[in-house]
């Protein structure tokens, strides 16, 4: 390999610590990053790409995806017969085989960080929404998880069951997608930040295989692309496309998209989502009451209809059949992150998205 090829190889190694160099220096800025980046650059580019891609009626991140796995494949492939039949070119054959990765993953890294990566610097959705978060007392995380209870009841009659008593969606999944930007129209009268056009979410093919990472969708910033896995149940489906659309309007951290899709959900007009939104919200506050009061979470729990207790069963049902090794690995991750976000005095922080409820649950008790 002559000196010119080893240079451009180390320039494009070398945009990995420059990346996450630009990176550290942009958290540092995020009235910046707000302004210029997330509702200017990003947005105009992301609505255009989005639009694009969205004319095709599948998920082109998908066959990305595919693609890109069976590249590093027959890169691998190629590299071991090479070194088997060129024992004189192991060591070279292997060694290029390794900094063609590392060139792989630092172009990756380097467009995801310009493209959309960027966005985790902007200013928290707190700041957006002028909602004031703070640590919470037991006592009103207990409050919040009440009302979403009486909310999740009192929904939960008006959406349209299957012969099994579980929540369905008669005109499937795709309709969802079709409907999912209603409530997003209604939240930008608020939040302007929530507003633009963009293509409609799209499910995933290959859904069933996703479900076994415990993963229920995933936004694309290559393709611009808010897709769900078509899989899951018919109570998560609405709230997780509106999941996927937060981030598709740039709000990368999960945490606060999951408090958008609720929001979205319960500002929509359709009643599946209201309820769906709702039901994304119980489960997030009263997982956070058990960590702090198991007593407290199985009294609330008593209060459950019958008809919510069917769609919660059969949740858990459904991806208890996908647990393994890589779904436990994904929930040890998640599980970490929130205890990092506890305090460890009276009173606590229960992690983004609860915290947002109780912040809004303030405000709702004051007027």
């Amino acid at each position: 390999m002559n000196n010119k090829k080893i240079f451009i190889k180390l320039l494009f190694i070398l945009l990995i610590p420059i990346t996450a160099l630009l990176f550290h220096i942009a958290s540092f800025y995020p009235q910046f990053i707000e302004k210029i980046y997330a509702n200017r650059i990003y947005k105009e580019m992301i609505q255009i790409l989005s639009s694009i891609t969205g004319i095709l009626p599948f998920s082109i991140a998908e066959l990305l995806v595919l693609f890109l796995i069976f590249f590093v494949v027959w890169m691998l492939l190629q590299t071991i017969i090479t070194a088997i039949h060129h024992p004189l070119k192991r060591k070279s054959t292997i060694l290029n085989f390794i900094g063609n990765i590392i060139i792989l993953a630092s172009m990756i890294y380097f467009i995801f960080i310009f493209i959309w990566g960027f966005n985790y610097c902007r200013l928290p959705f707190s700041e957006i929404a002028n909602l004031k978060v703070k640590p919470a007392s037991v006592e009103e995380l207990e409050n919040l998880c009440k009302n979403l209870i009486e909310k999740a009841n009192t929904l939960r009659p008006k959406v349209i069951e299957n012969k099994n008593g579980v929540m369905t969606l008669p005109k499937g999944y795709s309709d969802v997608f079709i409907r999912a930007s209603k409530g997003y129209e209604k939240a930008a009268n608020i939040y302007p930040e929530l507003g633009g056009n963009y293509g409609n979410p799209k499910g995933i093919i290959l859904s069933s295989a996703m479900s076994y990472t415990g993963i229920a969708g995933i936004y694309c910033p290559f393709t611009g692309e808010a897709n769900v896995n078509i899989a899951i149940t018919a109570t998560s489906i609405p709230s997780t496309t509106c999941h996927e659309m937060a981030h598709q309007r740039g709000f990368s951290r999960e945490d606060e998209a999951n408090y958008i899709a609720y929001l979205t959900c319960t500002m929509h007009p359709d009643v599946d989502f209201q309820y769906s939104g709702t039901v994304l919200a119980l489960i997030h506050s009263m997982n956070a009451l058990y960590r702090v009061n198991e007593e407290k979470y199985m009294k609330l729990k008593e209060l459950y209809k019958e008809g919510l207790v069917r769609d919660l069963a059969y949740m858990r049902s459904f991806w208890q059949q996908y647990e393994g090794p890589v779904e436990r690995a994904s929930t040890k991750l998640n599980n970490a992150y929130l205890k990092a976000n506890h305090q460890k005095d009276g009173v606590r922080s229960y992690g983004r998205m609860v915290d947002l409820l109780i912040a809004e649950n303030r405000l709702k008790i004051w007027k």
